[in-house]
């Protein structure tokens, strides 16, 4: 505790200027034009946004003096490791903390876990182990400091942080290149921004003397303050900026071991008895298990072809998933048109399709559904609904119903049976009759699912609306057309 009248140690994020704030007074300072010039031909992956520059603060000093949510702490699988960060930590935090890490049982490498902050300035510290760096094993210790930057990430999310302060993971005693290491910190958090910004309202970078100069130069990469600092910044970004979330790419994971090497996946009719036949059993002899002349026979009948057709089905929508994680989706999440929310009634995730955010004719329709499995691959594990919001959408905003089809018939059986309600908000009498025409001649099994919705109260029936997240075009909407509702529904501090 500080002496009565003393100035506090700790330092409040609120007092620290942003990344886009630092570099104006610069400007100013230099008597230059912050205004962009720069003719944009090719534009980065990492393209400029102020909104997400806004979030990110650079600051040179001890992460146990941040005043944030949460602070971030390296250290080993055992959580005893020694090193100025970790020894800071504990330091401030009082010995209570010691108590509290003893019950966590460790951490492994990768992991991210969740103490209190004790006699911090900060509420909750978040433990995490970054990997031992060996050159032969470089994919491997990519792969885990980017789950660990992510991991954390994450857990703020779903604690509802407002600020995280980051030390530098990579610590000097695993021998992990700065600056290799300090590409993947910044890009995951630039990914994660992009799709969660709206859950995060700040994000430090505490950083040594030694560190400084590392982020100082990478950071016009993964956060260019201006369309000029953007191009600039294009040439020196490295070859590997990962996937749509910045976890490294792996190529050897894309590498599939078939069932009949040599034989194409397309050709279902020749590998029928190989495929139903693996349901006999699975070690080397199984099949002298089972009666291999009946299960010709009825292969022949036809009687096991709808578990072929679900065998085959399953490994295109795999080559769709592995597809997906390999790409560079980050155009399609930068238009917001899906996002997970919070949860309905029934305690079901709730995820959020915006239909005007989603220019059909300027985009590339694959690369758009590559990212709606990518996003609701593990959503989809669970039961969750989905609100579609059809507000102030127009003819470049519909989606073509081959399109809708050929997503519904690629997307894994868990999909549609996950699935427990589609709440269409704010439709109009021709999407009303595109819906009803689709889901009664095109697929089976969606129409019963439907529900429309003429105002926002209606949904929040179904859904707290602290519980969702609306775009405000469809608030202002919504008050226009239904007359005001804050009794119900609070007005967001961003509006």
């Amino acid at each position: 505790m500080d002496p009565l009248g003393a100035p506090s140690q700790f330092v409040d994020v609120d007092s620290l200027p942003s990344w886009t704030e630092a570099y104006e007074a610069k400007q100013l300072e230099s008597h230059q034009n912050p205004v962009e010039k720069a003719q944009v031909g090719v534009r980065s992956p990492f393209p400029y946004r102020k909104d997400i520059n806004a979030k990110i603060i650079l600051w040179k000093g001890d992460v146990a003096l941040l005043n944030c949510t949460a602070i971030v702490n390296t250290s080993n699988e055992s959580l005893t490791d020694k090193n100025p960060v970790s020894e800071s930590i504990f330091m401030h935090a009082g010995p209570d903390l010691k108590d509290e890490l003893q019950k966590l049982k460790g951490c492994r490498t990768g992991e991210a876990k969740l103490t209190k902050g004790f006699n911090l300035a900060a509420r909750f510290i978040i433990h995490t182990v970054g990997p031992k760096y060996k050159s032969r094993y470089r994919t491997a210790a990519e792969s885990s400091l980017y789950s660990c930057y992510r991991n954390v990430l994450q857990l703020a999310k779903e604690q509802a942080m407002c600020s995280v302060g980051f030390c530098v993971i990579n610590s000097l005693k695993r021998c992990y290149p700065l600056e290799d290491a300090t590409h993947i910190a910044l890009r995951t958090v630039r990914r994660f921004l992009e799709i969660h910004g709206e859950t995060l309202e700040k994000v430090v970078f505490a950083v040594s003397e030694l560190e400084e100069a590392t982020y100082q130069k990478l950071l016009p990469l993964y956060f260019p303050r201006s369309l000029e600092e953007e191009i600039q910044s294009l040439p020196y970004l490295p070859a590997d900026i990962g996937n749509a979330e910045g976890e490294p790419v792996v190529p050897e994971r894309q590498i599939r071991i078939t069932e009949k090497p040599g034989v194409p996946d397309d050709a279902s009719d020749e590998e029928g008895l190989e495929a139903d036949l693996s349901f006999i059993g699975s070690h080397a002899f199984a099949r002298m298990e089972g009666d291999v002349d009946k299960q010709r026979r009825l292969i022949l009948q036809g009687q096991l072809s709808e578990a072929a057709l679900q065998k085959q089905h399953q490994r295109n929508y795999n080559r769709w998933l592995c597809q997906a994680r390999a790409e560079d989706l980050s155009d399609i999440a930068s238009l917001k048109a899906l996002y997970q929310t919070g949860v309905d009634n029934c305690g079901r995730t709730v995820m959020v399709v915006v239909g005007r955010n989603i220019p059909v004719t300027l985009i590339d329709m694959e690369k758009a559904l590559l990212y709606f499995i990518h996003v609701m691959d593990h959503i989809a594990v669970k039961e969750y609904v989905l609100v579609y919001f059809h507000t102030l959408t127009n003819d470049y905003n519909q989606l073509d119903s081959n399109f809708l089809k050929k997503l519904y018939d690629i997307v894994d059986a868990k999909y549609k049976r996950n699935l427990k309600a589609l709440y269409f908000v704010h439709p109009t009498f021709r999407s009303k009759v595109s819906a009803w025409f689709f889901t009664t001649f095109t697929v089976s099994g969606l129409k019963d699912k439907i529900h429309y919705v003429e105002s926002l109260q209606q949904l929040f029936t179904a859904i707290p609306p602290e519980q969702i997240d609306l775009p405000p075009f469809v608030l202002e909407y919504d008050a226009r057309e239904n007359g005001p509702y804050y009794s119900y529904y609070p007005p967001s501090p961003d509006l």
